[in-house]
């Protein structure tokens, strides 16, 4: 079994026992406990399980994430096709919001051949990936710069999303629960969030699996305001299945 495969499987079997310890699991995935323990060690450094003594406890709360340099190479392959899934929701001559993170900038990546766009960010990274577009409009929302991420926040940047009014706004988020919404660690960030999803007709999630199932301190939104979510197929089937009966529009990617 790949160490990718096992992790996931790792996930899996915490997500339906809630704990464990390092001799079951290595005992389960036929390795030894040193391997076993790697694998805890990058999957707590994700944040998606902590350790207990002489075991492991699945962590449900969000309560920070990694440097954007490191997120940025987890999960990339899924995140790249959920941004080639996301960028077919957008016509030509949208008028669009991407969000900052490291998923919405796939996004930007698959637009660069759309035509007459106007994309409005607090990401610089997605602002400068779109400079090399001919027929995308950028408009940059300014604001405090985050100088780990790029990311522009704080009250100038919520002034700006409030006096727009566009079409669609694709938001990322660290936390996605099919009862609590959308949550985040970092209430200085949640109000960009908020006016970005008043701001827009129409509302896409866009998370890898790993986020799913997950809670944070601040609310963000509820779910009756998603009208879309592109996810990664390696979503677990029970939350697939709850996240059908919300009636959501689901997008495997």
């Amino acid at each position: 079994m790949l160490p990718l495969e096992r992790k996931n499987k790792l996930l899996e079997f915490l997500k339906q026992n809630r704990a464990s310890t390092v001799s079951e699991l290595a005992s389960l995935f036929q390795v030894h406990e040193a391997t076993i323990r790697r694998d805890l060690t990058k999957l707590e450094k994700q944040g998606l399980m902590k350790r207990t003594h002489g075991g492991v406890m699945l962590e449900t709360e969000v309560h920070s994430e990694l440097p954007f340099q490191e997120r940025e190479s987890i999960h990339y392959e899924q995140k790249r096709r959920i941004g080639k899934r996301a960028a077919d929701l957008i016509e030509d001559g949208d008028n669009i919001i991407l969000d900052s993170g490291t998923t919405t900038l796939h996004i930007a990546k698959a637009i660069m051949d759309k035509r007459n766009l106007t994309v409005i960010t607090n990401d610089i990274n997605i602002a400068a990936t779109l400079r090399f577009s001919t027929s995308i409009k950028v408009i940059v929302t300014g604001g405090v710069l985050f100088s780990e991420s790029y990311m522009l926040n704080g009250l100038i940047t919520d002034e700006t999303l409030r006096s727009i009014n566009i079409q669609k706004s694709f938001i990322g988020t660290p936390a996605l629960h099919h009862e609590k919404g959308l949550t985040h660690f970092n209430e200085y960030l949640v109000s960009a969030k908020k006016e970005m999803i008043h701001a827009a007709k129409q509302i896409i999630v866009v998370t890898d699996h790993t986020k799913v199932g997950r809670v944070s301190t601040h609310s963000v939104a509820s779910i009756n305001n998603i009208d879309n979510l592109v996810i990664g197929k390696e979503i677990e089937e029970a939350e697939l299945i709850r996240w059908k009966n919300t009636g959501i529009q689901l997008h495997l990617a």
